[in-house]
């Protein structure tokens, strides 16, 4: 059954078929080829609980409140603000990709709308300026990965909602391994400017007064930030309800800035309409094929089979690790999380790790995926809106990041509490 589900798996994948509707044919099949019973009968009580939770309306709520704030131009102010003070490192402008990266991605929940926005923002003043086209594209490549990493991310509420573990608690080991990512990310950027000073181009010199003219403009994305963790963690409100005081301040943002029109308002909802149903589909074609593969003792199976390579709790979490980078070459990264999480996490707590822990060690894994080919979504998403130059270059640039990616993955097994000693504290 392990063979069939998996030689199933790759060869619909091969056939561009949708993730959702791939689990679910899977399901069906296994249904149809192994099971004395009629499980499929079920689909209709699994479909309704899978979907029938007041935790995933935070999803709508935050992809909305990306959506309004990538057309409200604020990512243009707060882009510029972020320039003028981090102009005087190595790589000046490149720093300002990452850091208004980490600041969008503490209110959309998205890599992909956050690669998008910085990406839109950013290329023009890099082409007149004269940066390497590799480093410059692969830093915005990776900069929008940490969407799915720093509080609120969307793909921390699938986990908490897939694991039954807190959102909350997620939202707050998220925080710091996603901040000394950010900084990592930097850090590279300074050491290859530093090597070869031409990948910087130039660096434009901003006085005093202009950047503490800029200030005001960092204000309402850090005021956003702060409304959602704060009334989260104070008890104010819950996930989902946070989410929808972020929107309110999102629209109210975007009428100080005199954007809203119903333009504007129209298309953020075509677009919150389509990245939600995307999600949903691949939330319910998981719960599906996790219904089935109980049901038939294959998790229990691939567990036993995990065990029985005997390479004891860290062998075979490497080689856990090592699984979800090979996967994250062909699977697109929701995707690859929701299809595994039924599987490998009740492994990892039979091995004795933390599910929070384990959490964060995953999403850092699957913002790997995000930007290696060939199905590195921020890869297209960055190029895409290049518009010129050849994708090889985006690719060659998001090298570097992968391999710092790799650094944190390493760090968080050495040092758990990066991810444990704020969820443990507060």
């Amino acid at each position: 059954m392990i063979l069939f589900t998996t030689t199933g798996l790759f060869t619909l994948l091969l056939a561009s078929i949708p993730v959702g509707i791939i689990m679910i044919l899977l399901s069906i099949a296994l249904d149809t080829f192994f099971s004395p019973f009629p499980l499929m009968r079920g689909l209709g009580q699994v479909v309704w609980s899978s979907s029938n939770s007041g935790t995933l309306i935070a999803i709508p709520f935050f992809v909305l409140l990306g959506e309004i704030l990538v057309r409200s131009g604020v990512a243009n102010r707060t882009y510029n603000a972020l320039n003028s003070w981090l102009s005087w490192l190595p790589g000046g402008l490149i720093h300002a990709n990452i850091a208004t990266s980490t600041l969008f991605s503490a209110t959309s929940g998205s890599s992909v709308a956050t690669a998008a926005t910085v990406a839109t923002v950013a290329t023009p003043q890099g082409d007149r300026l004269g940066y390497d086209p590799r480093l410059f594209t692969g830093a915005i490549a990776a900069g929008g990965t940490l969407g799915i990493m720093i509080p609120p991310s969307i793909n921390l509420i699938v986990y908490g909602f897939l694991t039954e573990t807190s959102i909350p608690r997620l939202f707050l080991a998220g925080l710091l391994p996603g901040v000394l990512l950010a900084l990592l990310f930097m850090a590279i950027v300074i050491a290859l400017c530093v090597w070869k000073p031409s990948l910087g181009g130039q660096r434009p010199n901003y006085t005093w007064e202009q950047r503490l003219r800029g200030l005001p403009d960092l204000l309402p994305v850090l005021g956003l930030f702060t409304t959602i963790i704060v009334t989260i963690y104070a008890g104010i409100a819950t996930p989902t309800e946070s989410a929808a005081l972020g929107v309110v301040f999102a629209l109210i943002i975007a009428a100080l800035n005199q954007t809203v029109t119903f333009s504007m308002l129209n298309s953020a909802l075509r677009g919150t309409v389509k990245t939600t149903s995307m999600i949903m589909l691949v939330v319910i074609g998981a719960y599906v094929l996790n219904f089935a593969l109980t049901a038939l003792g294959i998790s229990r199976q691939l567990q036993q089979l995990l065990e029985g390579l005997g390479l004891g709790a860290y062998g075979t979490l490497l080689v856990i690790v090592l699984i979800y980078i090979v996967l994250g070459f062909f699977i697109e990264t929701l995707s690859l999380m929701v299809a595994t999480i039924p599987i490998v996490v009740p492994i990892i707590e039979s091995l004795g790790f933390d599910k929070i822990w384990f959490g964060i060690l995953m999403i850092v894994l699957i913002e790997m995926a995000l930007i290696t080919p060939p199905v590195g979504l921020n890869l297209y998403v960055v190029q895409s809106v290049r518009k010129r130059g050849k994708m090889s270059d985006v690719i060659a640039g998001a090298l570097p990041f992968v391999l710092i990616m790799l650094v944190m993955v390493g760090l968080l097994i050495l040092i758990p509490g990066l991810a444990l000693w704020l969820p443990d504290t507060l």
